[in-house]
């Protein structure tokens, strides 16, 4: 009898240990998760705050530099900035690339070719403000990219798309029913609409390619898409005086708005899917706003406040949860 007590009391820590081994097990691949959740919000925090730079820089820069050279260079810049810690795994994954060059180069016109140069187009003509409430819109785009792939929105999420959609057109057309648009402001809806679409065809990138390779080879391909517009641009309306004042918004753009932010945000993404950081980025307006009146003198009127309030009531409503 004792014997067998002392088996069975011996095998029974064993088999605890067993469980406690799945249990602990359980844990942490809870505790991994939660932690990629807090990195890919804060990446995405750090994204939408450097990018708030990039529409003051672009509005400072629409007298001086024109929309194409502005984005020229800005992505030479990146380039420059990324090839030190990206060659080697562009290298090693260069057989991959390949293989999947059709969505890069797709990426690459959506998220550097075309974006950021209407960006800069729209910054001849609005405020930074209003290209940064615009803007905030774009995960709307997100969410109806994820209703088109099949998942479903919800009352809740489609309510919040439509009021901020709402506050989007009171904004443009200046609180007019008129719909009398600003030629920038319709630029940026049109660069909203290729943030929006280069951020979901992010969720589609191949595992295989590495984060650095995938952002190098988009800012390669991306200037390389754009130097034929550059060249017409610099045949019909020449150069920009290379300043402090010209120089130094470019060199942000280049090394942080590109570099710095585009990996954050596309690690984000990877993290915690665009429509969460979708979330952080109604952040962006606000930002914006702040950064505009400390450094351009932008005031915020009352209908921006109006609008302001739609749109990141709108997004705050479609983010959460249930139907």
């Amino acid at each position: 009898m004792a014997v067998r007590d002392r088996v069975r009391i011996g095998s029974e820590p064993a088999g605890k240990r067993g469980r406690r081994t799945r249990a602990e097990e359980k844990a942490d691949e809870a505790g991994k998760a939660e932690k990629a959740a807090v990195v890919g919000l804060v990446l995405a925090a750090v994204a939408t705050v450097v990018w708030s730079g990039s529409f003051v820089t672009s509005r400072a820069l629409h007298d001086s530099v024109p929309p194409v050279h502005a984005a020229f260079w800005r992505w030479i810049v990146a380039i420059v900035a990324v090839v030190p810690f990206a060659a080697r795994e562009v290298w090693r994954q260069r057989a991959v690339l390949r293989r999947h060059m059709g969505f890069v180069a797709l990426a690459s016109l959506l998220g550097v070719t075309v974006y950021n140069t209407l960006v800069n187009q729209a910054g001849l003509s609005t405020s930074a403000g209003n290209m940064g409430m615009i803007m905030a819109a774009s995960p709307v785009l997100m969410a109806l990219y994820e209703r088109l792939g099949g998942a479903r929105l919800g009352a809740r999420r489609t309510a919040g798309m439509l009021v901020a959609c709402a506050g989007v057109l009171l904004l443009v057309s200046k609180g007019s029913l008129a719909m009398d648009f600003a030629a920038g402001d319709l630029w940026m809806l049109a660069a909203a609409v290729c943030f929006g679409s280069y951020s979901a065809l992010l969720r589609r990138k191949p595992a295989g390619i590495g984060g650095l390779a995938f952002l190098f080879s988009t800012f390669v391909l991306g200037a390389l898409m754009l130097l034929p517009a550059y060249a017409v641009s610099l045949a019909l309306q020449g150069g920009f005086e290379p300043t402090v004042g010209t120089v130094g918004p470019l060199v942000y753009v280049g090394v942080f708005s590109s570099a710095v932010a585009f990996f954050a945000w596309n690690k984000a993404i990877a993290l915690i899917g665009a429509a969460r950081a979708g979330v952080v980025y109604y952040l962006q307006p606000v930002c914006v706003a702040l950064l505009s009146l400390a450094l351009l003198g932008e005031a915020t009127g009352p209908t921006q406040i109006v609008c302001m309030a739609l749109i990141l009531g709108g997004v705050m409503l479609g983010a959460g949860r249930g139907r």
